[in-house]
């Protein structure tokens, strides 16, 4: 298997555990206010992640220092406003406006390689075709519930916005960066810029009993600690446009969920989209191998410098 295709594999594995987030957090957010919920889970992620790193964060070098405060405010800034956009819409809403990321990633990347001179990866025409067919299925897949653009709504677009900023600049961090301490930075950074805000901004409630317990446990080990430290270690082995047709597929999963443990509707419309995202994902996946698709739109060409789109 190539570096690509291993990547690929984890941020998909990586992709599922977060789909099943937005159900879990929608739960959890009964029995905590929004920030000190995420003041919690990231203090938490980082302690942990000390715990069973500690030698290697003893070590903490001055290079892992500010890729890991920059991605720790866009993951703050993006996070908060995605668990307040949650409490005022619906969990397949909300995955359907962060899925959006799928559009604003490849504008960014393209955007930060024309004008800041990054890197070039190559971005074929099959992954644009990808992302158009993502675009249209998390539409179908999540729209159809309706009840109108809200304040929820929109808060969620902009997260979606700053976790695509999140993508491209992780795809920046120098390769000798130490990933582990990048991380452990990154969760600290979030979390402790979280405490002030809760206090700023929350009459804090908290309710500590398992419906609180059991899911901040599994947000901390698998959706924190296992998922973004699989995408901060492995999504450089791909593309940000190719990394976000995988996190595509999240909101299919949510979806899927919301409706089997939540009641919300899913649809004909929805299976649909499912499907579209489905072919999005196969189709910049085999990008590289039909002709027609294998264009270069920016960066590289297959086989040159840099990673293959």
């Amino acid at each position: 298997m190539t570096a690509r295709r291993r990547a690929e594999a984890l941020l998909l594995a990586g992709t599922v555990i977060w789909g099943s987030t937005f159900v879990v957090t929608k739960g959890i957010l009964d029995e905590i206010t929004p920030l000190a919920y995420t003041a919690i889970r990231f203090l938490l992620a980082s302690l942990l992640l000390g715990l069973i790193f500690r030698k290697k964060i003893a070590g903490l070098r001055r290079g892992a220092m500010l890729p890991g405060i920059i991605l720790g405010l866009l993951l703050f800034s993006g996070f908060s406003l995605q668990t307040f956009g949650l409490g005022h819409t619906t969990a397949s809403k909300s995955a359907f406006f962060t899925g959006m990321l799928v559009v604003f990633t490849p504008l960014f990347h393209f955007a930060a390689q024309e004008w800041l001179a990054l890197p070039r990866k190559a971005l074929l025409g099959g992954n644009l075709v990808g992302v158009a067919l993502s675009a249209v299925g998390l539409f179908l897949l999540t729209s159809p519930g309706g009840g109108g653009f809200n304040i929820g709504d929109g808060l969620t677009l902009i997260a979606a916005a700053l976790f695509a900023a999140y993508i491209v600049y992780l795809d920046t961090v120098h390769a000798t960066v130490d990933r582990i301490q990048m991380t452990f930075v990154m969760f600290l950074t979030c979390g402790t810029v979280a405490v002030p805000a809760t206090a700023f901004f929350e009459d804090v409630v908290i309710s500590m009993g398992p419906a609180f317990v059991l899911p901040m446990a599994y947000l901390v080990v698998f959706a924190t600690i296992i998922s973004l430290g699989v995408q901060n270690r492995f999504q450089g082995d791909t593309t940000p446009t190719r990394a976000a047709v995988i996190f595509s597929l999240e909101p299919v999963i949510a979806a899927v969920l919301a409706y089997f443990v939540r009641g919300e509707e899913l649809g004909p419309a929805g299976l649909a989209g499912a499907a579209a995202i489905f072919c999005g994902l196969i189709i910049s996946e085999l990008s590289e191998n039909i002709p027609l698709l294998r264009r270069p739109v920016s960066g590289e060409r297959p086989g040159g410098p840099g990673v293959p789109g």
